[in-house]
């Protein structure tokens, strides 16, 4: 098993995260859908638990052709889809994904805290036990001067020359902007990953997380440049957003079967 914690700077309040996290996420659905793979919401509903409510969704991402070719030689068609239920209760949140082939033996959880004012100095944010804090890898992501694959960048996607025209904020030249920039949140991304899988354990592992840390690079690069997209927005406007993208999703696939 392999524990990285990794921690996002952003340049917005833990309130403007909220809405641009899920704008940001609603967008990303649209891109990656296509070609018969992409993600697919099942639900997307309120819930409500003993101390704790926010919303649940539960998606299935088809996207086979994003894991390495050695991989595919060894699974069954099907078995790369990833099943994932989500519980976010801002400024926690919990998400789970699984395979239905693996079962138990891979899974992926991460615990994400979100904190106003924070530049990524909290030790333990999620207040997670000794031995796990043994074996955490703690990343702090640079969504400005972070390298991304090639494949993924976007020259109107990049922090170093974007500026918000709504807020003023950008483009991030500045090497210290981390420690300088108003306002600022942390995003606290505690993530387990375990693929048991004998003789590709630790390759599989590896790869998932080196996957996962270019994922969430480039995620927090998008919402940075979207911000003139998602600013003044409100979750009533988010959730109308959110239906009529798990509609076009739809629309997209059952245009693609036919």
């Amino acid at each position: 098993m392999i524990i990285n914690e990794y921690r996002v700077i952003n340049n917005c309040t833990e309130a403007e995260y909220q809405v641009a996290q899920l704008y940001a996420t609603a967008q990303a659905s649209k891109q990656q859908t296509g070609g018969g793979e992409g993600v697919e919401v099942l639900k997307n509903e309120p819930y409500e638990k003993p101390n704790e409510k926010g919303q649940y969704t539960q998606k299935i991402y088809r996207l086979s052709s994003k894991v390495p070719a050695w991989v595919r030689a060894v699974a069954p068609a099907g078995a790369l889809d990833l099943y994932e239920e989500a519980w976010n209760a801002y400024p926690y949140c919990k998400t789970v994904l699984k395979n239905g082939y693996m079962k138990d033996a891979f899974s992926i959880v991460y615990e994400t805290l979100h904190v106003n004012g924070s530049r990524g100095e909290l030790e333990n944010a999620l207040n997670i036990s000794k031995d796990d804090l043994k074996k955490r890898n703690v990343i702090i992501i640079d969504i400005a001067h972070d390298k991304v694959d090639a494949k993924d960048y976007k020259a109107d996607e990049d922090p170093k020359t974007y500026k918000s025209e709504k807020t003023g904020r950008g483009p991030l030249t500045d090497p210290n902007w981390q420690k300088t920039c108003e306002p600022v949140m942390t995003c606290y991304k505690l993530v387990y990953i375990e693929f048991k899988w004998f003789g590709i354990q630790s390759k599989t592992e590896s790869f998932i997380a080196k996957t996962i840390h270019n994922l969430f690079t480039t995620f927090h690069r998008q919402l940075f440049c979207w911000t003139d997209r998602w600013y003044g927005l409100t979750i009533e406007d988010i959730r109308s957003i959110e239906e009529q993208t798990k509609k076009d999703l739809d629309a997209k696939r059952d245009q693609e079967k036919n």
